[in-house]
């Protein structure tokens, strides 16, 4: 069946990176997976994949093994043998320069400083495709970004983490079903950080 998009979630394999802040990618595919009751096939072209349905679409979910800093290799391959265009191609990823629990869904931009995104639009070619930050920050000062992103949540910021993830899921739904303009208007969901003063009325 000919596929309609493709949502890549972005993280590192093995069980050591499984509740890391920077495998916040791979946790929204497979808790998609698991809500449309899709399965995971076997490793193939250095990606873990698995299809479900959404509004008469056929969608394929996207977890590259190659490691973070790797993730556009084996993305660029699927991307290309299924001739998707680039604009039906969500990425997800974590983004410490959002605070914890903002969700930020746009049509394009640069990788922000993700080494991630940056092997994405290196081996897509460009950045003109939409992708999906939630946010993990703000990273505690005197302590390394690459360190706290590959830490656990602390048990205080579960709940956060959760509802982020709906929030997310959510996004991902919308974008299908209204595009992403529509999408980016009922999604995005900003959260203030600690002692930031609300916006003025």
């Amino acid at each position: 069946m000919a596929l309609d998009y493709l949502v890549a979630g972005l993280g590192n394999p093995g069980s050591r990176y499984t509740r890391t802040r920077h495998n916040l990618g791979f946790e929204l595919v497979e808790a998609i997976a698991s809500a449309r009751g899709a399965r995971w096939g076997a490793v193939a072209r250095g990606a873990r994949t698995a299809r479900c349905r959404l509004a008469g679409n056929e969608i394929l979910l996207v977890e590259p093994l190659t490691y973070m800093n790797l993730s556009g290799d084996p993305l660029s391959v699927i991307v290309a043998a299924e001739s998707l265009p680039h604009e039906r191609v969500l990425v997800v990823c974590d983004d410490i320069a959002l605070p914890l629990g903002s969700v930020r869904l746009r049509k394009s931009g640069s990788d922000g400083g993700h080494n991630g995104l940056k092997s994405v639009i290196a081996r897509l070619g460009g950045t003109g495709f939409p992708r999906l930050r939630l946010g993990v920050g703000p990273v505690p000062e005197r302590v390394d970004s690459a360190d706290f992103v590959l830490a656990e949540f602390l048990p205080e910021e579960e709940t956060a983490v959760a509802d982020m993830l709906k929030a997310a899921a959510a996004a991902v739904d919308a974008w299908i079903v209204h595009g992403i303009d529509k999408a980016m208007s009922i999604s995005n969901i900003r959260v203030r950080e600690p002692g930031e003063s609300p916006p003025n009325p």
